[in-house]
Order: structure tokens, then sequence, then C-alpha cells
């Protein structure tokens, strides 16, 4: 006891002085309002990412220690870095809170008004953890606060810590679902209405805010960017499990399973499709670095750590310059993201660590090369990319132009056309929230799935819930103003389309140009599809393949031009030089090829 009544009389000593460096935004004074009206025990605030849900509870917690209502404040965030990252945020409000507290260390450090924790730390002693949040009265800060319910043992633990806590606060970036055995603790729910797999209704649950501000109130706040979403297709070819070898596109694949197999083969490092998005997304970045964005950076998110190496590898073949390569079970990560969030680096290859919370504002381009594709980690992924520093600034996110990933952009757009009106909208397929099937290992030595190569290239942008390819006519945009490509309202749906597709035949040109060329200096990559395999054994049955392709899009052209073949091929030879068809090698073949899609 007398421990206890030490820490209050500590505490109440250095109640801090709010010092908030900049004005409350309109929402986060409505939600202390709010609060202040109500002053409740648990309070769940749904704010999109990037609106600044940590000032919004550091503000609150600072007067709640100010007024004395509560004399220690403990903050439990999903990732070892977020906890640094509170602990700075705390510092230059004048609240300091230890984000290196351990569970080995029982009493909270003298000096301190609270300190930062995670979920996983306190699922390890929660009764621990209790024994610090009612020595005295406590603020309970829960970020993210759907991960307690990452695991019903950490649902437990944290109610085990925190269920006579004085206050709790939980914060949350997207409304989120759970399983009715499955509740988080402190938070409200309501029925949802989704239906589950054998129909009936209420299978479901969804968190029921005390205060939302969503992406569509924080866009018309200026608060976010606006994200324009570059949907890429491409055909996946892969072997099964019966030795047969399947060939699907990304859009058109048909049923789910053949579309989850196309979307595993385009994801994979040994194919085509990720080193061209790489190189659309880098051209993209370039872009927004000499209009406007002097700092502007990209985020690829890769499924898992193998995936991520090897795509760091394809970033610097494909740019010349070395990714970040920020993994979760590196000891340095948090220093890297740091080193990112404020360097000069273009780009960033992760699998989590980057997904949620962190913040990197410079960062305006998203590269989806994941697996993941639930509504939560959708918009929480995205969410790295919105925040926004000037006006004009504008998002753009890379995605495989599947069914899933495009339903969940059409939700997020027609929020941001909620603000800026579009064309009238069409309903999409419903949202697939079932992961990708595991990596299968072989059986007996016989392979269960087997990725062969998937090529790419762009298909389309979301607008208005109508995908526009900007195939149709040329549209007229002047030199200024890609500038503000992919803001609704200064280019339209069609020219937005139009650029990043010409912009999709000129990368792909040059790609093509520079295939048969050695790249070991950095710069464009070259087209391999089975590097590690023997081109001679390959290179006879591709080169026959490849001619009867260029002959076929000769065709196309001619009729197309109203050319004569021959003036096509002459065309052709000229924009790809080499030696007849007949016996150009197949890097040459593979770029004429791409030149003459580029001509349809």
């Amino acid at each position: 006891m007398t421990h206890a009544m030490g820490d209050t009389a500590l505490a109440r000593a250095q109640a801090p002085a709010i010092t908030s460096a900049r004005p409350l935004r309109a929402w986060q004074q409505a939600a202390l309002e709010r609060y202040e009206e109500a002053s409740p025990k648990d309070f769940l605030v749904t704010a999109t990412p990037g609106a600044g849900k940590t000032t919004f509870a550091l503000t609150l917690a600072a007067r709640l220690l100010q007024r004395r209502e509560v004399a220690r404040v403990i903050v439990v965030c999903p990732t070892d870095h977020l906890r640094l990252q509170w602990a700075d945020a705390a510092d230059r409000m004048g609240i300091v809170l230890d984000p290196g507290l351990t569970n080995a260390v029982g009493p909270v450090r003298a000096g301190t008004q609270g300190y930062v924790t995670t979920y996983a730390q306190v699922a390890g002693k929660p009764m621990l953890h209790a024994a610090r949040a009612t020595s005295v009265k406590t603020l309970v800060i829960l970020d993210e606060v759907h991960h307690a319910g990452d695991g019903l043992s950490w649902g437990e633990a944290i109610e085990e810590a925190y269920g006579f806590a004085a206050r709790r606060l939980c914060l949350t970036g997207t409304p989120f679902r759970t399983k009715p055995d499955e509740r988080i603790p402190f938070v409200r729910y309501e029925e949802d209405g989704f239906e589950g797999d054998a129909g009936e209704a209420g299978a479901g649950l969804v968190s029921r805010a005390d205060y939302t501000y969503g992406y569509k109130e924080a866009l018309a706040d200026n608060v976010v960017r606006p994200v324009v979403f570059a949907a890429y297709t491409g055909t996946s070819r892969w072997r099964n499990s019966a030795g047969e070898v399947v060939a699907a596109s990304l859009s058109e694949a048909g049923t789910r399973s053949v579309e989850m197999q196309a979307w595993r083969t385009a994801l994979d490092p040994k194919g085509q499709w990720v080193p061209h998005v790489i190189a659309a997304m880098d051209d993209r970045i370039t872009h927004l670095r000499e209009n406007g964005m002097p700092d502007a950076a990209g985020l690829i998110l890769a499924s898992d750590q193998d995936d991520a190496r090897a795509y760091a590898k394809i970033v610097r073949r494909v740019t010349g310059k070395a990714p970040e390569l920020i993994l979760s079970d590196d000891p340095k990560a948090s220093k890297k993201i740091e080193r990112f969030s404020t360097g000069s680096a273009r780009i960033a290859v992760c699998v989590r660590m980057i997904s949620e919370g962190v913040d990197v504002p410079r960062a305006a381009v998203l590269a989806w090369m994941t697996s993941y594709r639930t509504p939560l980690f959708f918009a929480q992924a995205v969410g790295r990319v919105v925040r926004s520093r000037a006006p004009h600034e504008s998002a753009t996110v890379f995605l495989p132009a599947v069914r899933p990933l495009l339903s969940l952009a059409a939700s997020m757009e027609e929020q941001r056309n909620h603000v800026m009106p579009p064309p009238k909208t069409q309903q999409g397929d419903e949202l697939d929230l079932e992961p990708l099937p595991p990596k299968e290992r072989a059986v007996d030595g016989v392979k269960q799935f087997e990725a062969l190569e998937a090529d790419a290239r762009f298909a389309h942008v979301l607008h208005g819930g109508t995908a526009h390819t900007g195939s149709g006519s040329p549209a007229v945009v002047a030199p200024e103003d890609e500038e503000f490509l992919g803001i609704p309202g200064l280019l339209t749906a069609e020219q937005t389309a139009e650029l990043l597709a010409k912009r999709d035949d000129e990368l792909r040109l040059r790609i093509a140009q520079r295939a048969h060329h050695d790249d070991e200096d950095g710069g464009l990559f070259p087209v391999e599809d089975h590097p590690d395999e023997d081109d001679a054994g390959r290179s006879w049955r591709d080169a026959a393949e490849l001619r009867r392709e260029i002959n076929r899009l000769v065709s196309r052209v001619s009729a197309k031009t109203s050319t004569p073949h021959a003036v096509v091929h002459t065309q052709l030879r000229q924009s790809v030089p080499g030696p007849p068809s007949a016996s150009a090698s197949v890097d040459v073949l593979r770029a004429r090829r791409e030149r003459l899609r580029t001509m349809l």
C-alpha cells in the first residue's frame, strides 16, 4: 500500500503540461469533446490511417494527467518499433513514457508517467501488467486493438491485465470483424449482417466505435491524400500436381482456384510480373520527385521473408539502387524504418513491419506483392501512403488485377469519390476474405505446384467503380497536368488511365530494346523467364513460339494500320535491330514482340 501511495504522489507531482506542437484537427477536438461529455471507462476510436490517432490519444492522456483523473498512462501496441514511435510522440507533448520496460522489471521506473509495451509482452505476464495498471489510477491505451484478437490467449491476457484499470482507450484504423467466440475485451459489438459459409445470418460481429473518422472525412479535410489504384494484369503459367502446365490471365482467371494459382505465380520472383511492376513503381517515384515531392518513396509489401529478400534483389537490378530491406526478425528493423522514414532511399521492401502504425509520410507509392487480402490489412497497408503533407499530393497503389483486391480497392475508392464526385458507380464482386492457400510442400518428391513464369502489363485504373483502361481514343493531357496524376477532378479517369498506359508502353519498349544487353551496372532489368535454366536447352522452343506470336501480332498491326505485312516487318527491324526472325535470338524476338504490342 505504501508503494502505491508513493507512486500516486510521484505521478501527481509530475503531471505534464500539454505541449502539442500544432493545433488539434477538427475531428480530434470533436472526439475529445465527446469523451469529455461521457467521461467513460471504455472508449473506442476508429480513425483512418494517417488521421492522427496518436496525437488524439496523447492529448487526452495529458488532460487526464493534468486534471489528476489518472496518474499513469500505459500504451499497448503491436510491435517494438511502435513502442519507440509512441514514446517519441509522448515526449514531444511532455509525457515521459518508458519504451524499454521489460517483464523482468517489476515497478514502473521513477521519473516517468508510464510506459509503452506490446501485446505479446502483456500476454507473457498479464498479472505483472495488472499490478502496474491498478497500483495507481491508470489510462490504458490499446493501439490497433484488433491485435488483442490474434488468438484467444492474447485477448484473455489483455482482459486479465487491464480488466480493473481506471480508464481504457481503444484505437483502430478501420472497423474490424471478429468471430462470436473471439470477442476482443473492452470493445462493443453489433451484428454485421455478414453471411457465413452456410448462409446463416449474423455469422460475425463488427466493432462499434464511440467516435469514427473515416477516409472519406479525412480526404475532405485534406488530412490524407487521394489514392489512385493502378491494376496490372498478365498471363501466368504454372505446373500443377498432375504435371500439367496451366496458363491463365490474372484478370480473366475464371474460377477462384485458378485465380489464386495465377496470382501466386505472378508474385513469384522468377517471373516477369514482379520486376515489371517494380519498374513501373520506380517510374512513378521518379515522376513524383520531379513534380513537387523531391523525397517521394515507395513501399513493397511481400508475403514472406524469402520473397522480400528476392524482391530486394530485383529492386537493385531494376533501379540500380539497393532498397531498404525490413524484416521482423532483424534486430536492426526499427533503425532501418527510422532511417528510411527520414532518409532519401527510394524503396523499402518489407513483410508486415510497415503495414500499420509506422509513420513514413514521404511514402506515396505502394506495390502490393503479397497474398494478404483482408479488408483490415488492406486499409492499414494503404494507410502507409496516404498521410498528407501538402496540397496536390496523391498516392498510387500498384496491385494485381484480381477480384479480391479490386473489390477492396473499389470500396476505398468509393469513399474517395464521395468527396470528389465520380461518374455513376457499379457494384463489383463481394469481398473474398480467405487468404491464399499456403505454398504446398513436395509429397513423396512430387511438387504439388510449380510457378513457371508470368508477364505483366497495365490493365486499368479504378474510378467511380469502373475500370478505365486508357485504350480508347487518346486523351489530350497538357504536360503541366501530369503533376496532378491520380487526383480526380484535375484529370479525368480516362486521362489518368491514358497516362499510366502510355507510361507502361514506354516502359515495356525500353525494357524490350535493352533486354539483349547486359545490365550489370543497374538500370532496366533483362528479360529472364528462367535465369537459372540453361539458355541453349530452352531457346529453340521459345524461339519457335515467339516467331509464331510475332507473325500473329504483325497480322493484327497490319490490319489495324492498313499497312502491308512486309512494311510492318521492316519497321519492326528498324525499331529493334538484329537479324531476321528466322535467325534472331530469343531476347531479340521477345523485344520485337513487346514492340508490336505497343503498336496495338
